[in-house]
């Protein structure tokens, strides 16, 4: 039996997930802005987040803890309080001077912590407990061969990283490096407030 028409599948469902604005994007680009380097680590963190989540699908604990209320709650709120506390980090750095060498929408201060950042912001969105696990049980046929469940962990991870690590490279080029540097302040804001406003969102739906 072919699986490909249910890998095709998953694969175009995880990339409109990818493309979809939210806090994975956002943690990207404003890593991005900062160093190329700290956009594709950030990315990276964030495809092993969402490798972690599909393997945890693969073995039925995506519903699971979906379903299991406390857990749910406690991923939320933490998903919140990160993303709130990155966007007041980026807003207090509106006080930096801003510099070609300086500007940086979040600052970051070594590689294994912009990682660090992408695997916390990908692990902290509870929905995607929910959106793998329900994705997985959807598309592929009960009792599928254990090597589909691992090219299945394989495409998620892979339509993960090519699509963030794309964003990743796109916003760390040089012309967009040099309007970030000209309009430091009013995107760092932005992004700033971009940022509380996701957390708060998070932290509010139920």
């Amino acid at each position: 039996m072919s699986y490909l028409p249910q890998l095709a599948a998953i694969a175009g469902v995880m990339l409109l997930g990818c493309v979809s604005p939210g806090p994975d994007l956002i943690a990207v680009t404003s890593h991005a802005l900062a160093k190329r380097r700290a956009g594709l680590l950030t990315a990276f963190g964030i495809a092993s987040a969402h490798a972690l989540w599909a393997l945890l699908a693969v073995f039925g604990l995506g519903l699971i803890l979906a379903q299991v209320a406390w857990l749910y709650e406690g991923i939320r709120i933490a998903g919140a309080l990160y993303l709130i506390y990155l966007g007041i980090k980026t807003l207090m750095g509106l006080r930096k001077p801003t510099s070609a060498s300086d500007a940086q929408a979040v600052s970051v201060r070594s590689d294994a912590q912009a990682y660090q950042r992408g695997l916390i912001v990908g692990l902290t969105n509870p929905k995607a407990a929910a959106f793998f696990g329900s994705l997985f049980v959807a598309v592929l046929p009960a009792h599928a061969p254990i090597w589909i469940h691992a090219a299945t962990i394989g495409v998620v991870a892979g339509v993960s990283v090519s699509w963030f690590s794309a964003m990743a490279v796109l916003f760390s080029t040089p012309k967009v490096q040099r309007g970030y540097t000209q309009l430091r302040k009013p995107i760092d804001a932005v992004m700033g407030t971009v940022l509380i406003g996701l957390g708060g969102k998070l932290a509010a739906d139920h």
